[in-house]
C-alpha cells in the first residue's frame, strides 16, 4: 500500500478490462487517478467505484484518436495538480480477420487507436512532464508484437510500432532537463471483453457453432493459462512507482510463458 502516495495518474481505456483494472490498482496504492476512456458512461463508473472505495478519482471522457482531447485532458491535470506523475496509455482495439480480408480501413482503424493514440498520449504527457522535470509512461503493447498470430495482422503490426515508439520516447526522455521514463507491458492472453470478443470473432471465421474448442486453444496460448487483469495492474504500478526509477526503455512481459511457446 501507498507506492504511489500523492502521485498523479492518466489511465487511458480504463472504462473495462485491464485499464479498469490499473485505474483501481493505482488508486490504491495512493494515486490521484484519472480515469479516461471514450465511453463516457464506463469511464464514470470507475471513478465512481474507486472513490466508493475511499479513494481519489476523476472521470475524462476521451477519445485517444483526437489530438485537441489529449490537449485539454493533460493541461486540465496539470492547471489542477500542478503536474501529471504518471501516463498509462492502455485503449486499444483488435482485429481478427485474415490478411487478405483486412481492408485499409480496418488497418487504419487499428493503427488509429492503438499507434497513433499512443502517440499522441505519449506526446502530450512528456510536454507536461518536462516542465517537472519527471514522469513515467507505461504503454501497452502485447506479446503478439514479437510473437505473431493468424488472423491478427493489423494488431500485431500495430503492437509492434507501440513498442519501437516507446524505445524512441524512452531515449528522448532521459535527458539532463527531465527523467520520463517510458516502458512498455507485454500481456499474454488475458481475461478481458476484448479477448471475450476476439473468440467470438474467430469462432465465427471459423464457423463453428461453439467457442469451446477456441478458448480452450486461447487457454493454451500461456503456459499458465489465461491471465487475470490485476495480473498487469501490479506491473503497471511497478513501473509507475519509484521502485522503477532506474528503469526505461523496458519491455516487461507479464504473459503467463506465452513468449517461451
Amino acid at each position: 500500500m501507498g507506492r504511489l502516495t500523492g502521485k498523479v495518474i492518466l489511465v487511458t481505456g480504463a472504462g473495462a478490462g485491464i485499464g479498469r483494472a490499473i485505474a483501481i490498482q493505482a488508486a490504491t496504492e495512493g494515486a490521484l487517478v484519472t480515469v479516461a476512456d471514450i465511453d463516457a458512461s464506463a469511464c464514470a463508473a470507475v471513478a465512481a467505484e474507486i472513490t466508493g472505495q475511499g479513494h481519489a478519482a476523476q472521470a475524462q471522457p476521451l477519445d485517444v484518436t483526437d489530438p485537441f482531447r489529449w490537449t485539454e485532458v493533460t493541461d486540465g491535470i496539470a492547471a489542477t495538480h500542478g503536474r501529471l506523475d504518471g501516463l498509462v496509455n492502455n485503449a486499444g482495439i483488435q482485429l481478427s480477420r485474415p490478411l487478405l480480408d483486412t481492408t485499409l480501413d480496418d488497418l487504419r482503424r487499428v493503427f488509429a487507436v492503438n499507434l497513433e493514440g499512443t502517440f499522441l498520449g505519449t506526446q502530450a504527457a512528456m510536454r507536461v512532464m518536462r516542465a517537472a522535470g519527471q514522469g513515467a509512461i507505461v504503454n501497452m503493447s502485447s506479446t503478439l508484437a514479437s510473437h505473431p498470430l493468424a488472423l491478427n495482422a493489423a494488431y500485431c503490426a500495430s503492437k509492434a510500432a507501440v513498442t519501437q515508439l516507446s524505445k524512441v520516447a524512452a531515449l528522448e526522455g532521459a535527458t539532463s532537463e527531465a527523467r520520463i521514463r517510458v516502458n512498455t507491458i507485454h500481456p499474454g492472453v488475458i481475461a478481458t471483453p476484448m479477448v471475450e470478443r476476439e473468440i467470438a470473432d474467430v469462432t465465427r471465421e471459423r464457423g463453428l457453432s461453439s467457442d469451446a474448442e477456441v478458448r480452450a486453444e486461447w487457454h493454451r496460448l500461456c503456459p499458465l493459462g489465461i491471465g487475470q487483469p490485476a495480473d498487469i495492474a501490479h506491473g503497471a504500478v511497478y513501473l509507475l512507482s519509484d521502485e522503477a526509477a532506474y528503469v526505461t526503455g523496458t519491455e516487461l512481459a507479464i504473459d503467463g510463458g506465452h513468449l517461451l511457446t
